[in-house]
């Protein structure tokens, strides 16, 4: 934390595709695919070993659905060898005690279940109901870190199902957040009435939420654009199962470099980049990482000079 404040040269956090391919079809979701095989592991090294190269802090893993890939286990070691944090977003369904145990001796730091609903419908089968055994599981065997995300907003059919989420994930030992439904690109849905209800009750509950770090979300459960320095392609990376770099999972493409390829100069340009998605953006993993650079080095637009120097930042050497 502290190279962090020190430096803005280096990623702050990074999220790993293994494999695009998942075990659930949510609707809503445009982050994964019934068909692509995994990365190979040697290509999943090389790509750690970059990011270490780049002198990044932590990687999530992520999907699809990320214990789909048969070697997941190594590639999370592989991230602890380097002195990165690592972390993992999954969907839950195949965590059984000994799979829990496995991620244990991997070295997994910290884990994040989104849970959409109490109970299954049409658009999510990620639902307490089902993942209520899995979460008992976790609470006991789990030497890691655990939060359980939910969400409101996007019309959702039962935006009470939240609150029992939350209440639940924290009698278990977990920390317990809350996710405002965005569209394809990331960008706002805003809440009805009810819906800002329960937001604002579920964000009294995070008391032990390691989120809690900002007041993005809070504009935009208020439907109000946030301005804000997005750091995503410098602080932030997303790299896809293709091994390109994108500012983020909505926003895939941009800039869509090689990761193999990137080099500081990339880091620094996109440090300055203005991304036009920014204010109604509900990307809170951005948000959260930018934040650490709030105070420091202004954005330029496009047409600006986006790679001169500005007061506040601070090279790695």
């Amino acid at each position: 934390m502290a190279r962090a404040f020190l430096s803005t040269g280096h990623p702050l956090l990074a999220h790993l595709i293994p494999i695009r391919r998942c075990n659930l079809s949510c609707t809503y979701c445009n982050e994964f695919d019934d068909f692509s095989p995994p990365v190979p592991t040697e290509a999943m090294f090389r790509r750690v070993d970059k990011l270490a190269e780049l002198g990044t802090s932590v990687i999530t893993i992520s999907g699809g659905e990320p214990l789909l890939h048969p070697e997941l286990d190594e590639i999370i070691r592989r991230i602890r060898r380097h002195g990165m944090i690592a972390g993992l977003i999954t969907n839950g369904y195949l965590l059984v005690a000994e799979r829990i145990q496995r991620l244990n001796r991997a070295g997994l730091e910290w884990l994040q279940i989104s849970i959409d609903n109490v109970a299954p419908d049409e658009v999510s089968k990620k639902s307490l109901k089902v993942l209520d055994k899995k979460l008992q599981s976790l609470a006991e065997h789990a030497d890691f870190h655990v939060n359980i995300n939910s969400v409101v907003g996007g019309g959702s059919r039962n935006p009470k199902d939240a609150l029992a989420i939350g209440k639940r994930a924290i009698e278990l030992g977990f920390s317990s957040t809350i996710g405002i439904i965005h569209d394809g690109d990331g960008q706002l849905q805003p809440l009805n009435e009810e819906e800002r209800r329960i937001y604002h009750e579920m964000k009294a509950m995070e008391k032990r939420s390691f989120t809690r770090v900002n007041s993005f979300q809070e504009n935009i459960a208020q439907s109000r654009p946030n301005q804000w320095r997005c750091r995503a392609g410098a602080r932030y990376l997303y790299i896809c199962e293709d091994g390109l770099v994108h500012y983020c999972s909505q926003q895939r493409g941009y800039p869509g470099v090689p990761l193999e390829k990137y080099t500081p100069a990339d880091l620094r340009r996109e440090y300055f980049a203005e991304k036009s998605c920014a204010p109604h953006c509900t990307v809170s993993c951005v948000h959260q990482v930018s934040i650490f650079d709030s105070w420091r080095a202004p954005q330029y637009p496009a047409a600006g000079p986006a790679t001169s120097p500005s007061r506040g930042l601070v090279q790695i050497e």
